[in-house]
């Protein structure tokens, strides 16, 4: 069976969840909304902006509720600057290279969100496969990006690994079949194994991810 390695981006390649937050509570602040970083967590996190224009901003016009987001996700974008990939993450693909392990990404963000980021972090290049979570069928928490993910580097769900920081992220890599490693930025290492992850780590840094990695994907 062929392994690959699918990664969220938000929380996962980078830490820049407080970057979301800061952009949202800025724009919710005319609308009476005072956002706290708990709510972000629990509300907003991980979420596509389709169904936080359902469920969250419901109580805005949707015409309203479409521009405050395609406002935030501009804002974010400016704020992103001077960003660091998360710990030890070079590290950690430079090894997944050396064992050829294809690699994929695998987000619920925007496309201009992802290219942004991506550029900014020098990891374009590691990262030739992008599956965004509004161009396939049902974003996350549904499984299609990761299913899509698997399909176009060929691997097999029983052989691969996602990376996540969020419920739903978390949600949709399960429930392609993928184990989970759970990165400790938005939500403590108890709350990513409550989640249901099958590891929970503050970094790739951490001595447990590699005999982790090499035993799920049949490598080293």
């Amino acid at each position: 069976m062929k392994s690959v390695a699918l990664f969220d981006l938000d929380g996962t390649l980078v830490d820049a969840d407080h970057l979301h937050y800061e952009a949202w509570r800025h724009m919710l602040v005319p609308h009476g909304i005072a956002l706290s970083l708990d709510q972000y967590v629990a509300e907003i996190m991980g979420q596509p902006n389709s169904l936080l224009v359902k469920n969250f901003l419901k109580d805005l016009d949707e015409e309203v509720a479409l521009k405050l987001a395609d406002d935030k996700e501009a804002m974010f974008r400016e704020l992103f600057v001077d960003i660091k990939p998360a710990k030890g993450l070079t590290g950690f693909l430079d090894w997944l290279k050396e064992q050829g392990v294809p690699m994929g990404v695998v987000t619920n963000a925007p496309r201009a969100n992802a290219e942004h980021q991506l550029v900014n972090l020098g990891l374009v290049e590691r990262f030739p496969t992008v599956v965004i979570g509004a161009e396939v069928a049902r974003p996350k928490p549904d499984p299609d990006p990761y299913l899509a993910g698997l399909e176009r580097l060929g691997g097999q769900a029983a052989a691969s690994l996602a990376f996540e920081d969020s419920r739903s992220g978390i949600a949709a890599g399960k429930a392609a079949g993928l184990a989970v490693v759970g990165l400790a930025t938005g939500m403590s290492e108890e709350a990513l194994l409550a989640a249901g992850v099958d590891l929970a780590i503050p970094h790739y840094d951490d001595p447990r991810l590699k005999p982790f990695a090499a035993e799920r994907l049949g490598i080293g």
